[in-house]
């Protein structure tokens, strides 16, 4: 097994800009920039420089919100040398989530974006400071959120109360390389240096503190999985402000001297152009992305014989999804990850030369320097091979809590040290696990367990059926019924009358879901998990199942 890494990430980034100077370090298809390793280094010194010239402290935090732009990288690697929190956030929020996250994360500066999509992040910022377009850069005052005094605009132009980006590189002059070598050598391996914000599918956020030792650990060994080196291409386009981008991308890139592929945002188009363009030899997604570019595989012909390993995680992988993508992407070598942000993020990870059957059916094992166990729920007795319970984890990776929520980091984490997931989950007997679920994702019809994974998992075989996900609504005489929402593949037409005969016979009849619903997207978080409770809602709402609701919460 090998060692833990004991070192921060600006020291880590350093020691391998010395390794590998001349390498690409940062390639951006689309916006034809490439830059090795020691440009890079360039860039994120001028950046560490300009935060230390805007007076910004160790410790203190500061916020990004912006797609998968090369600044979000530079300040990711900047504030590793320069000891600030970089505190991420969601893409998607809107003003109300913003204005939460801001207060709640005790934010000095934000460094954002103008828009993206339809959203436009200006309009949003001046709903949340009203107070900024009569603000001088750098002097906002704000009675609402008291603390943030300075906004970063990623833009040249010029925007009330803020600073563009060029106005903010000039503070750097004010710094010396010796101070901020200073800076750099001051900070320590335990120290937190990441915020980020569990998803939220369920009530507000949280912010998951983790330090450079936890999430450099944890990119390290997701690439030992990957058998990662210097030789690789990674092309990700999963989001920088979720762990998958800002640690298992970015982290894992400069643990092995790798080169960074990162799309902006996805398109499943512009991933399979820049896997043929670079010759990447690894890809990322959660599986909704690997469904969206099998789909253009359908209709178009890439080049995709660089590949070779890659993670698909964030979500339940469906078996047939994996298959697809190892014969027709050519990810022989592809591995499942299974994690949470409160553990850095990854738990468990199969490996390359695992059987293909333990990568279609199960999340792998535990990483290196990382304890699983399955505990009964109610009792916290550890169970035995192949019984289902709740997924714990310990190690190395585990959050240092939740941002002053210490109540919340109790609930999480035990005396013992353990976190618990909420996932349901079995392990054989060579510490392989399976999600069965999650805890409150368990639908209860008349006294009966029903998992969606194992409803979700037979649907996936019928030949029309692109995606699917199941989810449990309130029922009167049952207490809960099976909803299936199904995405059809393109150009087929099914009925519901024809998913409950193909289920019939094939799954128990409490399984066959009550409700059918054929849907053209999913309601998702930035990141690509589906918001099941939205659906359940929709149910609720389509089907009039609202005094069924009533009943249960009453």
């Amino acid at each position: 097994m090998s060692e833990l890494l004991n070192v921060t990430i600006g020291d880590l980034f350093d020691q391998t800009v010395e390794k590998f100077p001349d390498k690409d370090a940062l390639v951006y298809v689309d916006r034809d920039l490439r830059l090795s390793y020691r440009q890079l280094q360039e860039k994120v010194n001028e950046v560490a420089k300009a935060l230390m010239g805007l007076g910004i402290q160790k410790g203190e935090h500061i916020a990004i919100w912006a797609t998968n732009y090369p600044e979000w990288i530079y300040t990711q690697f900047a504030t590793g040398k320069m000891g600030a929190v970089l505190v991420t956030v969601n893409t998607n929020y809107r003003a109300f989530e913003l204005e939460y996250l801001l207060k709640q994360s005790d934010v000095t500066t934000l460094i954002m974006i103008e828009n993206y999509r339809n959203n436009n992040y200006i309009e949003m910022i001046n709903t949340v400071l009203p107070e900024l377009a009569n603000s001088q850069p750098g002097q906002i005052n704000s009675s609402n959120l008291p603390l943030l005094k300075n906004i970063i605009v990623i833009s040249d132009r010029k925007y009330p109360g803020t600073y563009s980006w060029s106005e903010f590189l000039q503070f750097a002059s004010r710094v010396s390389d010796a101070d901020l070598a200073a800076r750099q050598a001051s900070l320590k391996p335990d120290e937190v240096i990441n915020m980020q914000y569990t998803s939220g599918t369920t009530g507000f956020p949280k912010g998951v503190m983790l330090t450079h030792y936890s999430i450099l650990n944890n990119a390290k060994f997701v690439g030992e999985c990957q058998k990662f080196s210097s030789e690789d291409k990674l092309c990700f386009p999963v989001p920088l402000f979720h762990c998958f981008g800002c640690v298992m991308s970015t982290l894992t890139c400069i643990v092995y001297g790798a080169t960074m592929v990162p799309i902006e945002y996805f398109d499943p188009v512009k991933v399979l152009e820049a896997v043929e363009k670079e010759r990447c030899t690894a890809l990322y997604g959660v599986p909704t992305m690997f469904i969206a570019e099998l789909e253009v595989l359908n209709q178009r012909s890439f080049d995709l014989s660089s590949l070779r390993t890659g993670i698909m995680a964030g979500a339940p992988c469906p078996i047939e999804v994996m298959k697809q993508v190892v014969e027709k992407m050519n990810m022989r070598e592809v591995t499942i990850a299974y994690g949470q942000t409160e553990f850095s993020p990854v738990i468990t990870q199969t490996r390359t030369d695992d059987p293909i059957e333990l990568r279609v059916t199960t999340v792998g094992r535990a990483i290196p320097h990382v304890e699983v166990k399955i505990v009964n729920p109610e009792t916290g007795e550890t169970l035995g091979p192949g019984q289902q319970g709740e997924l714990c984890a310990r190690g190395f990776g585990i959050m240092k809590g939740y941002y002053k929520m210490p109540e919340a980091t109790q609930a999480a984490i035990d005396n013992e040290g353990w976190l618990h997931t909420g996932d349901l989950a079995t392990m054989d007997e060579n510490g392989y696990c399976k999600i069965t679920g999650r805890l409150k994702d368990m639908i209860i019809r008349g006294g009966e367990n029903i998992y969606p994974r194992e409803i979700e998992e037979f649907l996936y075989t019928h030949p029309k059926i692109l995606d699917v996900q199941v989810v449990g609504v309130p029922d009167i005489k049952y207490g809960e019924e099976v909803a299936a929402f199904i995405r059809l593949k393109e150009g087929e037409v099914l009925t519901e009358e024809e998913v409950r005969e193909f289920c019939t016979g094939k799954i128990a009849r409490h399984k066959i879901p009550r409700y059918i619903k054929f849907v053209d997207l999913y309601p998702c978080t930035a990141s690509g998990k589906v918001q099941k409770f939205k659906l359940r809602e929709m149910a609720i709402k389509e089907y009039g199942l609202e005094a069924a609701a009533n009943i249960e919460t009453a």
